[in-house]
């Protein structure tokens, strides 16, 4: 049997892609009202950390070392609106990371608990279901390494096949960076050069609105418009390195459940 064509947009939703929709619609509202009460906040999973049976990744042992799911070792959680144009969060202290490795991997969605912890964060985080996203991605950057930018969406069928098109992304930091290493995006709209410290930013940070590493931090944005439609302004890269490491874990999360 012929395997059925996906055209790009406009196409058809199922009711569970509307329901989606109508999901993350309504979770941009709430959270806009509640950053502007400055009451906003979102759940996190329980339970104390687990030992690791290998060391096979910085975010495995950074988790574990923090103490994943223990308020008081995170310190103070609130979500920061940064941008519309892409629609953009930043949630502080997400996660806590002091341990560093040199591996540099994917992990198995749901592979341990530790992962899954993790996932379900997101999920809480988001509002998407964990099956939608795809594993983990963890990435480490030396001095002068970067990545140029671009879209983390698809333009192709084939790419789509599995889960259909890349709706949000989540960038988890997993370490301080001395200098440079921001994530920026270089065609997010607003008056960016009336920012505080303008003039003290790098040639790199100053081609559009950029996010500097936190450790425990993550940002989320959305590569997708309300109504489905592409979102040019998630166009984004990576800076250089000038000093130090950076480390970092990205999870893409799709509009369908993603098969693994």
């Amino acid at each position: 049997m012929a395997e059925p064509r996906h055209p790009r947009f406009p196409q058809p939703k199922p009711p569970s892609s509307q329901l989606l929709r109508a999901t993350l619609l309504i979770f941009r509202f709430v959270v806009l009202i509640l950053l502007v009460v400055g009451a906003c906040s979102f759940p996190s999973s329980s339970g104390g950390s687990s030992k690791a049976n290998e060391l096979s990744s910085i975010l495995r042992m950074s988790v574990e070392r923090s103490g994943l799911g223990r308020e008081g070792d995170r310190g103070e959680q609130w979500v920061e609106l940064i941008s519309w144009e892409p629609i953009a969060f930043v949630y502080h202290n997400f996660l806590v990371s002091r341990v560093r490795t040199s591996s540099v991997m994917y992990l198995t969605r749901g592979r341990d608990k530790i992962i899954g912890d993790i996932e379900k964060r997101i999920a809480d985080f988001t509002f998407i279901p964990a099956e939608h996203g795809e594993e983990l991605q963890i990435l480490h950057y030396e001095v002068g390494q970067k990545y140029e930018p671009h879209y983390d969406y698809f333009l192709d069928e084939y790419n789509t096949r599995n889960g259909g098109q890349r709706i949000a992304t989540v960038v988890m930091y997993l370490s301080d960076v001395e200098e440079g290493g921001e994530t920026v995006f270089p065609a997010a709209k607003g008056n960016l050069s009336a920012a505080p410290r303008w003039n003290g930013l790098s040639d790199c940070r100053k081609k559009g609105l950029s996010i500097k590493p936190k450790m425990g931090d993550a940002l989320l944005f959305w590569n997708t418009k309300p109504d489905g439609a592409l979102d040019e302004s998630s166009f984004h890269g990576g800076c250089p390195v000038i000093k130090g490491n950076k480390w970092s874990s990205t999870k893409w999360l799709r509009v369908h459940e993603y098969k693994i």
